[in-house]
């Protein structure tokens, strides 16, 4: 057995200055298509570079290998989803019910409030199942969709899907995230009801503003010519497709499953599932036009909808634009998704396993002396941990460990924490390329984090506000004496 020496802040920052600059090189050279390796190769050299430190500092390889594999096993539930979801979009592209989508969309929403109403929708849809990457996936895909259609700006459509998908996730009662945090937290079942109480006090006005941000930028658009676009879109549509309120079917049942909390991965499957049968049922004029007849109607069409779960949905109208609007999915469009998860989720794995992690904690809680200071502390940590560690579980479940017992120390009740880890880890997720929520966002919407982060305006105002609230005193809730514990009736401080 090798002595093992405490790491030095030199050893923390040198793996996090490699990953910085080659994610830095990798965007500066590759630009939008930096998530489809460089990035990937860049969490790897980090990896090896911190895998170093740790062989310095009396770390065996053995162990370290150990920690990344166990890094990797944390993701694999996501990977399955990822792969599912592939399927479910060629699936749903192939059945209708996503050009279905888009054509009710046209017909229903108007551009000026579209941006506000497309927010709204999804924060619902996501509160009612609580998952932001299902909603995504599904209605996300659809309003952007709509969008193009209306000649509207697909990056603030993205910003607006990830603002009101990720309000429904941390507000809805059936999310992970939203029952992670208070666990994290050392919350009971009365302090775990009381944390989706306590979070509408940062969530909800965030959430407010940033819909105004949208309703006015969504009157200022200008989509004064873009009615003759619309009726092309729509002709198109229905050329190609069998429009009818039945392919909203799959999407009916794919709720009806996540608000009974059937699992992500078996109800996503059973969504994909369903869209390949509607295909069959519903789409046979394009199916045929898709096949090649000489293998018999039997083979042929069964064959068309094998390959759309691993191999996604192409369509060809002669319409550039459309025909990238209505082609993709497929499991194999996940790839390199899965390849950016793995390869973060080492990196973060040695990170902790190293100690590298936790000495920034540390230094961080002998700065943050006043309440005010220590949930701004926790998180910023919670989102350093998100660029770090790349994962949204380990961005809460990391920070919440290492401050829980700051906070009793201080007389703060846990739902301070667990509020605060989800304003500053679940939030902030989705904006960060290679953590595996914006990885996945990508992978879904097409467009880079990067990019859609200036409009994912909820994400950024409630972490902000989460700040503000502390520094004011605003609902930072006191742990009650024990007398007044007894009583359970007094009023919190």
């Amino acid at each position: 057995m090798r002595q093992q020496k405490q790491a030095s802040y030199l050893d923390a920052f040198i793996p996090i200055v490699v990953l910085v600059s080659l994610l830095g090189a990798a965007v500066y050279l590759y630009g939008d298509n930096s998530s489809s390796g460089p990035n990937q190769i860049a969490l790897l050299f980090a990896t090896f570079t911190a895998a170093l430190i740790g062989l310095k500092n009396g770390f065996t390889w053995k162990t370290l290998e150990e920690a990344m594999i166990k890094g990797i096993t944390i993701s694999l539930g996501a990977i399955l989803i990822l792969l599912m979801v592939g399927a479910l979009i060629g699936t749903w592209l192939l059945s209708g019910t996503v050009p279905t989508l888009i054509y009710y969309g046209l017909q229903i929403i108007h551009p000026s409030w579209f941006y506000a109403a497309g927010c709204l929708i999804c924060g619902i849809v996501a509160m009612s199942i609580g998952s932001s990457w299902t909603t995504a996936a599904t209605i996300g895909v659809a309003l952007l969709g709509v969008a193009n259609g209306l000649g509207l700006d697909p990056v603030v459509t993205a910003g607006a899907v990830i603002s009101g998908a990720y309000f429904g996730d941390k507000l809805s009662p059936l999310s992970e995230t939203t029952n992670l945090a208070p666990a994290v937290a050392g919350s009971d079942l009365f302090e775990h009801i009381q944390h989706i109480q306590h979070m509408l006090w940062t969530t909800v006005p965030s959430f407010v503003i940033a819909l105004i941000i949208f309703i006015f930028m969504g009157f200022n658009a200008d989509v004064s010519s873009e009615s003759s676009k619309i009726d092309e879109i729509a002709t198109i549509l229905q050329s190609n497709f069998n429009i009818s309120i039945v392919n909203l079917v799959p999407l009916v049942i794919l709720l009806g499953l996540a608000i009974k909390k059937m699992p992500a991965f078996p109800a996503i499957s059973i969504g994909a599932v369903v869209g390949a049968i509607w295909a069959l049922l519903f789409q046979g004029d394009l199916i045929a036009s898709q096949v090649n007849p000489d293998e018999g109607v039997l083979v042929s069409h069964f064959k068309l909808v094998w390959a759309t779960f691993f191999d996604g949905f192409s369509l060809e109208t002669g319409n550039a634009k459309m025909d990238d609007l209505l082609s993709g999915g497929g499991m194999s469009s996940m790839l390199t998704t899965t390849w950016l998860v793995m390869t973060a989720l080492m990196f973060g794995a040695i990170m902790e396993k190293t100690g590298l992690l936790e000495l920034f904690v540390k230094s961080i809680l002998k700065v943050a002396k006043s309440t005010g200071s220590l949930i701004a502390s926790t998180v910023a940590t919670c989102f350093g941990t998100n660029l770090v560690a790349a994962d949204q579980y380990i961005a809460i479940v990391v920070p919440g460990r290492m401050f829980k017992e700051e906070y009793t120390k201080r007389g703060l009740r846990s739902v301070n924490l667990s509020r605060t880890l989800e304003d500053g880890g679940t939030i902030t997720s989705p904006l960060i390329p290679w953590n595996t929520c914006g990885a996945y966002m990508q992978s879904v919407l097409l467009i880079n984090p990067l990019d859609y982060a200036v409009y994912a305006f909820f994400n950024l105002i409630n972490p902000f506000l989460a700040i503000v609230y502390a520094y004011l005193g605003i609902k930072i809730l006191k742990i009650k004496p024990k007398a007044m514990q007894q009583g359970a009736t007094a009023p919190d401080a």
